[in-house]
């Protein structure tokens, strides 16, 4: 009878190493060469690509603005207290019934004083301050402390807490060979670094950490990124 080396149930000689057990098995093989070809066009793809910070055309990121509830709420109950005031004070008097006092008593101060008046100077500036902080927070979008960051996608805005970002940049710093403590105050503008370095040289220091919080910086994904402001210095002597 003659045998076929490819069949798998071909029993194997008893000297070979690798036929102990009487029969040997085909084992899979892996093309790991050439071209795997286009994929199916009905298979759903395996993902989907993952946006990356550097792709711009997002949209402007500017700030964001504050909502102001509460000086809008007592401006409006201000106002509202004194047009309902007036408005029954008014009609009091269309109705024949005499003036309230304290309209009485403002009429005839506002007669009698010159415009030259400390009280009315006083009264005027007030006025006018009030005046200028609400157009200021009309006019300014207010959450300095949210720092805005690039936009990406345009249906997507996201801040980012200066203390955060501080927190971030103080972590980033202490790892530094050489650096024994850190102080960060994050602007709007700014980063402003206050270091301890207790070995190493101080201009080494201070280059190391000028890399480090750079990268840092670009990191954050702000969209006005900070410049940095760092200083180093050796801690004080005790005693």
């Amino acid at each position: 009878m003659t045998t076929d080396p490819t069949d798998p149930t071909t029993p194997v000689a008893p000297d070979d190493p690798m036929g102990s057990t009487g029969s040997t098995r085909r084992m899979p093989t892996v093309d790991r060469g050439g071209d795997p070809g286009p994929p199916d066009p009905g298979s759903p793809p395996d993902h989907e690509p993952v946006p990356t910070l550097d792709q711009g055309g997002g949209g402007r990121a500017g700030r964001f603005w504050s909502a102001r509830r509460v000086p809008a709420a007592l401006l409006a109950l201000v106002l509202l207290g004194a047009a309902g005031l007036l408005l029954y004070d008014i009609a009091a008097v269309r109705a024949g019934h005499p003036a309230m006092q304290w309209r009485r008593s403002l009429a005839d101060g506002l007669a009698e004083r010159q415009l030259d008046d400390v009280a009315v100077l006083v009264g005027a500036g007030v006025a006018a301050a009030i005046g200028l902080w609400l157009l200021l927070l009309a006019l300014t979008p207010g959450l300095r402390d949210l720092l805005p960051m690039r936009r990406d996608r345009t249906e997507v805005r996201a801040g980012l807490d200066r203390t955060a970002a501080a927190l971030v940049l103080r972590d980033r710093a202490v790892e530094v060979p050489g650096v024994q403590s850190v102080r960060v105050r994050m602007g709007r503008r700014r980063a402003k670094v206050r270091a301890l370095s207790h070995f190493r040289g101080i201009d080494d220091v201070r280059t190391d950490l000028e890399a480090v919080l750079a990268r840092a910086v670009g990191e954050l994904g702000l969209a006005k990124p900070p410049g940095l402001s760092v200083r180093v210095d050796r801690p004080a002597r005790k005693g």
